[in-house]
């Protein structure tokens, strides 16, 4: 399993980001795949997660309404559309599998490479 996040830089409050995750070595449909965020000295974070079977999605409830998770099948790849950033969006954000309905992110999860989201004036 190999999963690897890009897509991350610096914005202004209100601007917009989409991060992209590269699934490779498993077929991604056939598993839930999200996003977490990291923040020195804090627990990871939860952020979305879209399930394979049913495409339930489950987003924290600070991001509802200004992120948007999606993946395309066919390139084995997920994307967060990040909209309205607030500076408290500023993170380390790494895709994982498995997600779940919740911003817990267990320690058997599998994540790669994270991308720096950074918003400020």
């Amino acid at each position: 399993v190999q999963l690897q996040a890009s897509g991350g830089g610096w914005v202004q409050p209100g601007g917009s980001l989409r991060l992209s995750c590269a699934a490779s070595g498993f077929t991604s449909e056939h598993y839930a795949i999200g996003w977490f965020r990291l923040v020195p000295g804090k627990e990871r974070e939860g952020v979305s997660c879209i399930y394979s079977s049913d495409g339930k999605i489950y987003y924290l409830e600070a991001v509802k309404g200004r992120f948007t998770i999606s993946r395309d099948n066919h390139n084995n790849t997920v994307y967060l559309q990040m909209n309205s950033l607030k500076p408290e969006d500023t993170a380390v954000y790494y895709c994982v599998t498995p997600c779940f309905n919740t911003d817990y992110v267990p320690d058997f999860t599998s994540w790669g490479q994270g991308t720096q989201v950074t918003v400020s004036s």
